[in-house]
């Protein structure tokens, strides 16, 4: 454990440094949801114009089964290259849309492209043994074998199928997350191999169109991945040239990290906003993790509060100063720019209070926090929220579910009648979830049963 050094002070809660931000750059903006989804439902139209314009045509069961064919490898080339453009780390549509439900598409666009692409496999190889007269398992190892890129296609489809058994919740809850990551990059390789192969198509072969719109896509859905998952983090590396300054610790299982850099100011980093963070230590370096800033960002220096519940996590601890850091981000949108009441509740859990902790010092208007741990030790920053709390009039209500008596907390079941009690005239205000996945679920539970409408309910998970 290392001290932080003068030259990096504690945050000072409840008051405000007045520092010059730049102006935001254009990819900064936010994405909308719903503009996202109409283009990516656009983009599938005309992926499958000229397959669906030759549906008069079909004649008889093999043509038929053709042209399902034709229909599920459009659909599911297409979907590779939108599974991939949605994890680029694209900043719009990080602070638009927001990580972790782009992570749910992705999650749900994977499940799609595996039914589609077994479903083109299954139509085309129905049609070729159809036509053929051979036996099933002649006529599918032939095609195989014989049909154009085939053998890439079939390897594809293998590790597209062995990133989906990974994937399964029951199998990924025994792997280790970095075992997990690096596998999910075989992803990469599927949709490569594949790529030649769907240039076969009837529907490339006959139209410029076509194999110019199927270029273009993957070509930009490649760019925006060099761009922002590889080449921008290497210059704000270089840039910013990160380090660690010191490590304090707040509970037993808890710690938070300080870094300082340069020009920490042209971050553009958000109150609620996180990085993924990779520090250049032993056993560290090779793996990324996503930590919230727990302080508002300033020229100084950026403090992240962690709990130590991984090998990654526990590590944080032994941290030494002057460690070379590289930061990812800010990614996120669990940010002011959600709001859309005066009055707002913060709900945080355990170590979930780190984002909300920033936007408790930051959101203008009447805000409220509702702070819920199992044990009293649990309420890290527990002097930093009284303070600000103090300084802008706030109201925080500490529940703790093991009370004991030194816990100035309280008991408050998650439910809707307990938290309409607790906080008046709770469905008229913005709600910020964040903690452990069982809490946020039933938090989002009971305050849709308290009156509060989903569109005001805004959650960032980082259960990806």
């Amino acid at each position: 454990m290392s001290a932080v050094p003068d030259s990096v002070t504690r945050p000072r809660p409840g008051t405000r440094t007045r520092r010059r931000r730049p102006p935001a750059p254009p990819v900064a903006r936010r994405a909308r949801p719903s503009l996202v989804l109409a283009l990516v439902y656009a983009g599938a139209v005309a992926a499958t114009a000229t397959c669906w314009s030759d549906m008069t045509s079909i004649s008889g069961l093999t043509g038929a089964l053709a042209w399902a064919g034709r229909l599920t490898g459009l659909l599911a080339g297409y979907a590779c290259a939108v599974l991939l453009g949605l994890m680029a780390r694209v900043p719009s549509l990080d602070r638009g849309v927001g990580t972790d439900r782009l992570a749910r598409w992705h999650a749900m666009g994977g499940r799609y492209t595996i039914v589609l692409s077994v479903a083109h496999m299954l139509f085309a190889t129905a049609a070729h043994v159809a036509r053929s007269g051979a036996g099933v398992l002649e006529g599918t190892a032939g095609l195989i074998l014989d049909g154009p890129a085939m053998l890439e296609a079939t390897v594809a489809l293998l590790l597209l199928t062995g990133v989906a058994v990974v994937s399964v919740r029951e199998v990924r809850r025994r792997m280790r997350y970095e075992t997990w990551h690096y596998l999910h990059f075989l992803t990469y390789g599927a949709v490569f191999l594949g790529f030649g192969h769907q240039l076969t198509g009837p529907d490339f072969a006959g139209s410029a169109v076509m194999s110019v719109f199927w270029y273009a896509l993957y070509v930009s859905v490649v760019t925006l991945l060099v761009w922002y998952r590889f080449l921008t983090p290497v210059h704000r590396a270089l840039r910013h040239r990160l380090r660690v300054a010191g490590v304090r610790r707040e509970s037993s299982t808890v710690v938070s990290v300080y870094l300082t850099g340069e020009r920490l100011d042209e971050l553009g980093a958000e109150p609620g906003q996180f990085f993924r963070w990779r520090f250049l230590a032993p056993g560290m370096w090779w793996t990324a993790n996503p930590y919230s800033l727990s302080a508002p960002a300033n020229a100084r220096f950026l403090r992240i509060t962690v709990k130590g519940v991984g090998d990654h996590s526990g590590a944080l601890a032994g941290l030494r100063p002057g460690t070379r850091v590289w930061a990812e981000g800010p990614y996120g949108a669990l940010t002011a720019a959600r709001r859309r009441r005066p009055q707002v509740l913060l709900v945080g859990g355990g170590v979930g209070i780190s984002p909300l902790r920033t936007l408790f010092e930051t959101l203008p208007g009447e805000v409220t926090l509702v702070y819920m741990a199992r044990r009293d030790e649990e309420l890290i920053l527990r002097d930093e929220l009284d303070a600000i709390a103090a300084a802008r009039g706030a109201t925080i209500h500490y529940t703790v579910d093991e009370l004991t008596g030194s816990s100035g907390g309280r008991s408050v079941p998650l439910t809707g009648r307990a938290l309409r009690t607790l906080i008046p005239g709770l469905a008229v205000h913005d709600v910020y979830l964040c903690g452990p996945t069982g809490m946020t679920v039933a938090a989002r539970h009971a305050l849709r049963r308290a009156g509060v409408p989903g569109r005001r309910i805004h959650v960032e998970s980082f259960d990806f």
